[in-house]
C-alpha cells in the first residue's frame, strides 16, 4: 500500500491542534488576553477621544509669523495636505480633518496684527471645543511672548458653516479590535511556534518522526497548519464578537470579513517565521521568552495596537512604520472601516510579503532539526 504523506501530515495537524487547545497559555495569549481588551474598550465606547487634530492650511495663508510657527511645533496639531480634492473630501467625510485654518495680516486699524480663522466641518464637530480651546491658548501664549503689554497677536474667528456629512461614526472598537487581533496573531506566531518546535526537538519527538516514512517538509506543514487553524478560529471569534456585541464596523459585510481573514492569514504566516528563527537559535526554554519579547514588545507598543502612531514623536514614527504589525493593523482598519478592498491596501500587503521573504530566508538558515 502506498504511504500517503498528506494523510500523515493531517494526522500530525490534528494531534498538534489538540495539544494547542489543551494548552492554557496558548488559549490565554491567543484568545483570552486580546478578547479582554476588546471587552474593556468595547464598553468604554468612544470615551477615548482624540488628542491629535489634523487641520488643512488654506492656500495663501501667512506662514512667516510666530503664531504659525507655534502651531506647527504643537504636538497636538498636525497640518496635512492632499494631492487631490477627492482625497480631501473623503477625509472630511470620515471626520479625520478637524477643519481649515487661514492666517492673514489684519488691516492697519485692527487691534491685532493677524487674523486666525478656523472653518469647521460638521463631520468633525466633536473636535471643535478642544481645538478652539487649543487655538485660543496658543494665541495667548504667543501674545504674551511678542507683546508684553498684553496686546493680542491675532483675532480668532470660528466658522462652522461647512456641512460635511460623516460617512459613519468611528468608534473606539473600530480601532482597538484590529490592533488586538494583530497582537493575537503576533504572539501566537512567535511564542507558539518557537516553543512548539523547540520542544519537539529537545524532547526527541522529531527523531521519532524521522523513524517514520513521513518526510520532513510534511512534518513542518502539519505542525504549522494546526497553528493556522487555531488562529483562524480565534480571528473568527474575535471579529464576530466585536461585530455582534460592540458594533465593530464591517462595511461590506461578509466580503470585508473574508478580507480581514485573508490579512490575518498573511500576518500569521509572517509572524510564524519569527517563531521558526527563535526556535532555531534558542539554547533552552528559558531563552525563548527574552528572544520573543525582543520581536513582539516593540511591535506591540509601537505598532498601533492601542493608539495611532501619529501620537508618537516625529523621530519615532519612521521606526513604527517599519514594523510589520503596523502595516497589518493599518490594512485591517482600512478594509474594515473605510471599505477598501485588498488591492487598495496592496502597499501594506506588499510590505508584509517582503518581510515574509526576508524572515523565512533567515529561518531556513537558523532552523535546526536536532
Amino acid at each position: 500500500m502506498h504511504y500517503s504523506q498528506l494523510r500523515a501530515m493531517w494526522a500530525i495537524t490534528k494531534a498538534s491542534l489538540r495539544s494547542i487547545l489543551r494548552s492554557p497559555s496558548a488559549v490565554v495569549f491567543s484568545f483570552a488576553f486580546p478578547f479582554i481588551f476588546i471587552l474593556v474598550f468595547g464598553f468604554i465606547g468612544n470615551g477615548g477621544g482624540r488628542n491629535i487634530y489634523k487641520v488643512v492650511l488654506t492656500p495663501g495663508s501667512d506662514t512667516a509669523n510666530a503664531l504659525f510657527t507655534s502651531l506647527k511645533n504643537n504636538n497636538a496639531i498636525r497640518f496635512v495636505s492632499y494631492t487631490s480634492a477627492a482625497q480631501k473630501q473623503l477625509e472630511m467625510q470620515k471626520g479625520k480633518i478637524a477643519g481649515e485654518l487661514f492666517i492673514k495680516k489684519s488691516s492697519e486699524n485692527s487691534l491685532a496684527p493677524y487674523d486666525l480663522s478656523l472653518t469647521g466641518y460638521t463631520s468633525s464637530g466633536n473636535q471643535w471645543p478642544q481645538l478652539k480651546a487649543l487655538l485660543d491658548n496658543t494665541i495667548n501664549e504667543v501674545s504674551n511672548k511678542v507683546y508684553p503689554n498684553r496686546q493680542a497677536f491675532a483675532k480668532f474667528n470660528f466658522d462652522a458653516s461647512r456641512d460635511i456629512k460623516q460617512v459613519r461614526a468611528y468608534k473606539t472598537i473600530d480601532f482597538i479590535l484590529p490592533g488586538q487581533l494583530g497582537f493575537s496573531l503576533l504572539s501566537a506566531g512567535v511564542f507558539g511556534v518557537a516553543f512548539m518546535f523547540f520542544n519537539l526537538r529537545s524532547q526527541l519527538i522529531l527523531k521519532r518522526f524521522f523513524a517514520t516514512p513521513v518526510k520532513r517538509p510534511y512534518i513542518i506543514l502539519g505542525e504549522s497548519f494546526s497553528r493556522v487553524i487555531f488562529q483562524m478560529i480565534t480571528a473568527i471569534v474575535i471579529i464576530g464578537a466585536g461585530y455582534l456585541f460592540f458594533g465593530f464596523t464591517l462595511i461590506h459585510g461578509w466580503l470585508t470579513f473574508i478580507q480581514m481573514l485573508f490579512l490575518s492569514f498573511v500576518g500569521l504566516i509572517l509572524f510564524m517565521g519569527f517563531g521558526f528563527i527563535i526556535s532555531g537559535i534558542a539554547t533552552s526554554d528559558s531563552t525563548i521568552p527574552p528572544l520573543a519579547n525582543i520581536i513582539t514588545l516593540p511591535q506591540f507598543l509601537l505598532g498601533g495596537t492601542f493608539f495611532s502612531i501619529d501620537v508618537f514623536p516625529k523621530w519615532l514614527q519612521p521606526i513604527a512604520k517599519a514594523m510589520p504589525l503596523t502595516h497589518l493593523n493599518d490594512a485591517m482598519r482600512s478594509v474594515a472601516f473605510e471599505g477598501l478592498n485588498l488591492w487598495d491596501v496592496k502597499i501594506e500587503i506588499g510590505i508584509l510579503l517582503l518581510w515574509t521573504v526576508a524572515v523565512y530566508f533567515v529561518a531556513t538558515k537558523s532552523f535546526k532539526w536536532e
